[in-house]
């Protein structure tokens, strides 16, 4: 089991999340810091939190979209166009809200990429955070790795990433 979440209360009831990369565990690994950041806080609620996303550089994209629905009620996380049908899909948020719209500020810089910038970019589109840093990465494209007879595998390059508001990350990053 990789650590891939740190969390840390704030002076005047801020919290800090800092994810360095989106592994299988992540979803559960920042749930648990953002209810343990809530549970320091006694009976006053987060006023707010700082999600740093500076120097990740993706990984699993179904733990980023999770992180990204941790603060949203509904809508699209992310939309990705292929040359193929099962290339292409959609991924929307289910109710609730761990923050219960508390202001959110997500830190990013040129090593946030994938699926840091689809966390970022959903957050973004959805006005639940306000980015600050510098510009992200720009990658937006989708990888499926295909299996060779002989052991060996190809990794090819089958769809590219859209933000909620149509966007493509793809070479471009988020500002």
């Amino acid at each position: 089991h990789l650590q891939t979440v740190r969390a840390q209360r704030l002076p005047g009831g801020y919290g800090y999340v800092r994810v360095s990369h989106f592994s299988d565990s992540t979803p559960g690994d920042f749930d648990g810091a953002i209810l343990t950041l809530q549970a320091a806080a006694g009976a006053a609620p987060l006023r707010g939190l700082v999600l740093d996303l500076r120097d990740n550089p993706g990984g699993v994209l179904e733990s980023a979209v999770s992180v990204a629905d941790s603060f949203l009620e509904g809508g699209m996380i992310v939309r990705a166009d292929g040359r193929t049908p099962d290339a292409s899909f959609e991924m929307d948020a289910t109710p609730g809200d761990l923050l219960n719209g508390a202001p959110v500020v997500v830190l990013v810089d040129a090593g946030s990429a994938s699926g840091a910038e689809i966390v970022a970019g959903a957050l973004r589109d959805h006005d639940r955070a306000t980015l600050m840093g510098e510009r992200t990465y720009g990658k937006g494209s989708v990888q499926t790795v295909m299996p060779l007879r002989d052991g060996e595998a190809l990794k090819l390059t089958t769809s590219r990433y859209f933000t909620p508001s149509g966007r493509s990350i793809h070479e471009r990053g988020l500002e």
